[in-house]
């Protein structure tokens, strides 16, 4: 069986954004990070998703909350055993354990709270979301594009396997607690390798040209050790960027339109974009059905000799 790409529209489309929006991003669960990002008392730690500005705070006498921003209009949350937070953007997203039904025995094994919060940085690219997670969900280019991560992650261990709605890369069978990457649809990522841990979220604008990036930092060493391991893994999330800026220019001059994935060495791309095709392709027949009964009931509405005054006044004009 052939694979195919999304179309190359969908990465340069508003209405296919729009789409998106209402049929992924408010009925999904976001990973916002690991729970020691928010052990700063009463502070207010801010994000914004898919234009839902909120923010995520921790009292002494409601614990850990989310809010919408404008409103202060309470947001569900939710905290593995393992120390991961995650946060709806509305009420149409399902229980946290339907959309991530086998996550948590996976994940608790591990301690996410053990490094120390280090540093957040954000930053626009210029790319679709899309363009990115192609990016994050293969490793076919990592011996070209990221000489030092292959160096020391080599591409013949790496495989992805895709559960509900999250992915967990393997980059070497021998240390599962290093090289560590796991994906959760649609935008947010959890990253343990090079002695440190970071989170990144690609946040889609307005413009499906343009995504904001959002990084997280933990690490457990002295400063220096940090600074070594931040220059570490910001060179490859640079590498990255300009990958998925230039790849965007193709999308964008129409020289790339649509193209085949390999199976296995793919299957991470294959398996996040067959959930995007099915969420919007859903939506969309859910808007077609929607606009057809508003048209039948206008019909009805109009009575039997609407039609009929209408030619009339047509003949008459």
């Amino acid at each position: 069986m052939v694979i195919t790409t999304l179309p190359a529209s969908w990465f340069r489309s508003k209405p296919l954004y729009a789409l998106e929006r209402q049929s992924i991003f408010l009925r999904a669960w976001h990973l916002l990070g690991p729970v020691i990002r928010f052990s700063v008392p009463e502070e207010k730690v801010f994000y914004e998703l898919a234009q839902v500005r909120f923010y995520i705070t921790n009292t002494a006498e409601n614990g850990i909350k989310a809010y919408i921003a404008d409103t202060s209009s309470p947001l569900r949350t939710y905290l593995t055993a393992s120390g991961l937070l995650f946060a709806t953007l509305s009420d149409e997203a399902p229980e946290f354990k339907d959309f991530f039904p086998n996550l948590e025995p996976l994940v608790d094994r591990v301690d996410f709270t053990r490094l120390r919060y280090r540093r957040s940085i954000s930053y626009e690219g210029h790319f679709n979301w899309k363009t990115m997670i192609d990016g994050y969900q293969e490793c076919l280019h990592c011996v070209y594009t990221h000489p030092t991560f292959s160096a020391l992650y080599p591409p013949t261990f790496y495989s992805v396997e895709p559960y509900t709605n999250f992915c967990r890369h393997i980059a070497d069978p021998s240390k599962p607690d290093d090289g560590l990457f796991l994906y959760f649809f649609p935008v947010c990522t959890l990253n343990v390798y090079g002695g440190g841990m970071s989170s990144f979220r690609t946040c889609p604008t307005e413009e499906p040209g343009v995504s904001r990036m959002e990084f997280d930092y933990y690490h457990e060493g002295t400063d220096e050790e940090f600074e070594k391991y931040f220059s570490f893994v910001r060179q490859v999330a640079l590498e990255d960027f300009e990958l998925c800026e230039g790849a965007q220019r193709n999308l964008e001059a129409g020289v790339y339109s649509q193209g085949v994935l390999n199976p296995e060495k793919e299957r991470g791309v294959a398996y996040y974009q067959g959930r995007v095709k099915e969420l919007v392709m859903e939506a969309f027949q859910r808007e077609k059905e929607k606009r057809l009964k508003e048209q039948e009931a206008m019909e009805k509405d109009k009575g039997p000799n609407d039609g009929l005054t209408m030619k009339t006044r047509a003949i008459e004009m």
